[in-house]
């Protein structure tokens, strides 16, 4: 009798009563590629299972349910015909193990608002955060202060993402670990480093980088199709960023993807311009853009072939990291060649850029070329290695942890490098008129 009793219940638990081996989540959830009416939520399980997502306007009325096909550990789920700029809720579950993730206001997301919209957008941007440490997660801490006050709308990764060469573990510990309540609720952009790309190939679009993100592209996001993840645009509200690949695509002048950044920006009708990219064209820390052999060469080739193509196409900012310090230009044109080749002519603005120093930098609006742009090479978001940090087209080059927030409103741009307990460590505004 007791066997027969055991066995039913052993039944009963296995037929989806209560799940003996509960599948577990073990990375996620993250928001990936949003548009103004649709989102796309991805996990990972432990073990292959179908995944499902419940969604709605609030974390009770979440009754829209999608899932994926076949049974998998990695989830990919796009939610689709969203209302733009509005904010939904959702929960991830499993067949068996019915909802793995909790109820709860922080399983939320706003999608972007429709292309073109002006309103305050707050953009994050980190660079060369990957190391694990506890400098990663301080300068994560001191931007969660400010996050909770006004949260972020979207955030950049700038590269070496995940130390010390890219792979599915170490992306686990430097990114998933540390930003996991973030990613759940912001979308993330993120570039290609050079210690991603030990583990991943551009031109095959293979390895953990390209196995952990979803980007466009179609333009699904707005902005030109560029045919590969690798290199991309998309839009939000106003603005217009362009992630270039200046470590693993080719980078000459005529090559693919320089055809397509002149095409992309000359599409684009937004009121601000905002590329980002790994390889700085100005530094001098703990790497030299000066010298050739330094990175074989790629900080001299995007200076070089793409800076040209970037301020005749309208770029206002341009953030990039590599180096391990945070180095801010002067608001520069023109400037291609090395650190002695600077010019009076190529800085438009000898000044801070701080409206309550010496003004803010001014240029027209719309996308007219060669107005001016300002550079900023912010790779301390988790470690620091010094340098010269000399560089004349910077100025200001800190040896300094920290990271960056970028908030626009309108024709107004107010960038701010806050430090690893939250120091306002620099700060400049760029206005168009």
């Amino acid at each position: 009798m007791r066997c027969h009793l055991w066995m039913g219940l052993l039944g009963w638990m296995i037929a989806g009563g209560f799940p003996l081996h509960a599948e577990k989540l073990e990375r996620g959830p993250y928001l990936q590629l949003p548009t103004p009416t649709s989102m796309v939520i991805r996990w990972r399980t432990d073990k292959d299972c179908k995944g499902y997502v419940r969604w709605g306007l609030t974390p009770t009325s979440a009754t829209n349910r999608v899932s994926h096909a076949g049974s998998l550990s990695e989830h990919v789920v796009q939610l689709s015909r969203l209302k733009p700029n509005t904010r939904y809720y959702y929960a991830l579950g499993t067949e068996t193990n019915r909802w793995i993730t909790p109820e709860a206001p922080e399983y939320s997301f706003i999608t972007p608002p429709t292309a073109g919209t002006v309103q305050p957008v707050r953009v994050w941007a980190v660079g060369d955060p990957g190391t694990a440490s506890t400098n990663q997660a301080n300068v994560r801490n001191a931007f969660y202060e400010i996050h909770r006050q006004r949260p972020a709308d979207l955030w950049l990764m700038l590269g070496d993402n995940a130390y010390s060469s890219g792979t599915d573990a170490q992306y686990q510990r430097a990114v998933f670990n540390v930003y996991a309540a973030l990613l759940r609720q912001a979308p993330l952009w993120p570039t290609l480093g050079n210690h991603d790309a030990l583990h991943a190939d551009s031109p095959t679009l293979s390895g953990p980088y390209y196995d952990i993100f979803t980007l466009p592209t179609l333009g699904q996001s707005g902005g030109l199709a560029s045919g590969t993840e690798a290199y991309y645009s998309f839009d939000y509200a106003n603005l217009h960023f362009v992630c270039l690949d200046s470590e693993d695509t080719d980078r000459t002048k005529d090559g693919a993807m320089a055809s397509w950044l002149r095409a992309d920006l000359a599409a684009t009708t937004r009121d601000w311009i905002v590329a980002f990219f790994h390889h700085p064209p100005y530094t001098k820390g703990s790497h030299d853009s000066d010298r050739i052999s330094d990175s074989s060469g790629r900080m001299v080739d995007m200076r070089e072939n793409f800076l040209p193509i970037l301020e005749a196409g309208g770029v206002d900012l341009v953030l990039t990291g590599h180096s391990h310090s945070y180095e801010r230009s002067y608001f520069l044109n023109g400037h291609y060649g090395y650190s002695t080749n600077l010019l009076p002519s190529m800085i438009l603005n000898p000044g801070s850029g701080r409206i309550d120093l010496d003004g803010s930098f001014q240029k027209g609006s719309g996308n007219a070329p060669h107005q001016g742009a300002v550079y900023l090479c912010a790779g301390s978001s988790g470690q620091t290695s010094g340098g010269k940090l000399n560089h004349p087209a910077n100025w200001v080059s800190l040896n300094k942890l920290g990271s960056v927030i970028l908030d626009f409103d309108g024709l107004r741009a107010d960038i701010r490098f806050i430090g690893d307990r939250g120091q306002l460590r620099d700060y400049f505004t760029i206005e168009k008129r």
